[in-house]
């Protein structure tokens, strides 16, 4: 059965006969023997019950009320089960480590078991009894595979190198397990970026999003027709529903309107396409940024000469054009305590360093000078023309003066003022930073900027309205927060400084972002 029929089928069974796990009656009775609940038992995570009943699903507080029937768990010590699945590029390093630094920051004891042909089962125990608290399974799959056992209710939280599809949103939001597209149900937990790699001392280090595409549709055939030597192009891509290659196909082949050639060979592994490389001079290769080897990273670049460097500062503030953001979803439902501590766990400092420490790109904010961003105001110059006065960037300069700018970016969804998913999940991050303190006393400046289409004088305003729109979102995520603390600002310079080339939707939507500059 394929991965889509899977799912369907098993949302259709988790309405029809509950969780598997599960699925015995119980009867809960308050205290005072007024109300009284009967259904099916889904879960408990020793402190709430969850059942369903005639009434619908319904999640119960097991301090008051008392259960009866077959399917009450036992009065022993609880012991929590989460299950977490997907794309094995997570699962296999990102996570285990995440999970590893929680254990220890924790001061819980760890023991790990790998599960052969599954991933890791590790199983926490309190650090001063040795007593058993909680058991997490990683299951390494694809991102699909992830959905899936979601909607079969056979995990917990899915990891994700791609958003969730529209079809799993409607799918997931069918069998009651909420909106995927929310901040709250989906997050972002490291970056990566998807690079084409050469052999080294293959003398092009420069492409153009099309000029990839026309590689992988079997358009281009011979590296003398981009600059090198006159030898056919060996394309290599992991295997079509591994990984990033779903990410490769939709950002790439789709965006630019061509078909994935038959001569593409595919290698299951990163590791893989890093040795193929190394064995053929002639051989390019799509990989992760993390995991390169020893292959040269190819730069991006546009038709109008911009180009863009993989770098994990350019990462971070995905500047990068196919910049790849890793995703856990969760379902609208409570998980157990241990559940909850770990997800608060995956945005503090030590979960960054963790991150750092596998080799992924972390999202620890942190700030780039003025003057280390020579390239950003060399693209500003070489745009400028009749609607952008020198004028214009010399004012832009002079604000920006004393500042530094934030890794942290926020962008749009095309055609739209709905912040993309990344962007959503640095509204959170951005308002845990002002309620922590850590921009007490400074300034911060949101900063829009546009890309190069239409009216210059348009696009400025535009610019300020997304801005100060990034402002109200990341206000309105504030609980405990007094403004007096830090001084908010809103600015916008329109298309004075373009990242990309607007030749492409791509170079268009890297263009169109609010920067966070800090002084």
């Amino acid at each position: 059965m394929s991965v889509v029929g899977r799912m369907a089928a098993a949302a259709l069974a988790a309405l029809i006969w509950g969780f598997p796990a599960l699925a015995e009656d119980v009867t809960l009775t308050s205290r005072d023997k007024s109300i009284e609940l009967t259904g099916t038992l889904l879960t408990f995570d020793g402190e709430f019950y969850r059942v369903d009943t005639e009434y619908g699903i319904l999640t119960v507080d097991a301090s008051g009320v008392t259960c009866d029937g077959p399917g009450c768990p036992s009065l022993g010590p609880y012991v929590a089960e989460l299950t977490i699945s997907g794309a094995r590029n997570m699962g296999a390093v990102l996570f285990p480590a995440l999970v590893e630094g929680f254990a220890l920051r924790q001061g819980y004891a760890l023991k790990r078991e790998e599960l052969r042909g599954i991933g890791t089962l590790y199983t926490l125990l309190e650090g001063n009894n040795g007593q058993e608290l909680a058991r997490v399974t990683i299951k390494q799959s694809t991102s699909s595979e992830g959905f899936a056992d979601l909607l079969s209710q056979e995990a917990d939280m899915v990891l994700s190198m791609r958003q969730a599809s529209t079809r799993e949103r409607s799918m997931a939001r069918d069998a009651g397990l909420g909106d995927l597209r929310i901040a709250r149900q989906s997050r972002v937990i490291a970056l990566d970026a998807l690079v084409p790699i050469v052999s080294p001392g293959n003398p092009v280090s420069r492409l153009s999003i099309s000029q990839l595409a026309a590689i992988y549709a079997g358009k281009i055939k011979n590296w003398k027709e981009l600059g090198g030597e006159d030898a056919p192009i060996t394309p290599y891509m992991m295997d079509i529903e591994e990984g990033f290659s779903p990410v490769f196909m939709q950002d790439v082949i789709s965006a630019q309107g061509v078909s994935l050639s038959d001569k593409v060979l595919f290698h299951p592994t990163s590791s893989a396409l890093a040795d193929a490389i190394a064995r053929d001079p002639f051989g390019i290769a799509i990989t992760t940024f993390t995991e390169r080897g020893n292959g040269e990273v190819v730069e991006l670049s546009g038709g109008c000469g911009f180009s863009v460097h993989a770098s994990r500062a350019s990462i971070k503030s995905e500047d990068y054009p196919l910049t790849m953001p890793m995703y856990l979803y969760l379902p609208e439902r409570r998980l157990p305590l241990i559940g909850r501590e770990l997800l608060d766990y995956l945005r503090t400092e030590s979960a960054q360093f963790v991150t750092r420490r596998a080799r992924f790109v972390d999202q620890a904010l942190t700030g780039q000078p003025l003057r280390a961003q020579g390239d950003r105001f060399a693209n500003a110059v070489t745009a400028a023309g009749s609607e952008i006065a020198l004028e214009d960037l010399k004012g832009m300069v002079s604000a920006l003066t004393g500042k530094e700018r934030l890794s942290i970016s926020f962008r749009f969804e095309g055609g739209s003022t709905r912040l993309d998913a990344p962007s959503r999940s640095n509204v959170a991050l951005l308002a845990e930073a002002l309620e922590n303190g850590r921009f007490d006393g400074k300034r911060l400046s949101f900063i829009g900027f546009s890309d190069g289409q239409g009216d210059a004088a348009q696009n400025l305003t535009l610019s300020r309205k997304r801005a100060m729109r990034v402002k109200d979102l990341v206000m309105g995520e504030l609980e405990a927060f007094n403004a007096d603390r830090v001084t908010l600002l809103v600015e916008g310079f329109g298309e004075a400084m373009p990242m990309a080339c607007d030749d492409s939707a791509w170079g268009r939507g890297v263009n169109r972002r609010v920067e966070i500059w800090l002084d």
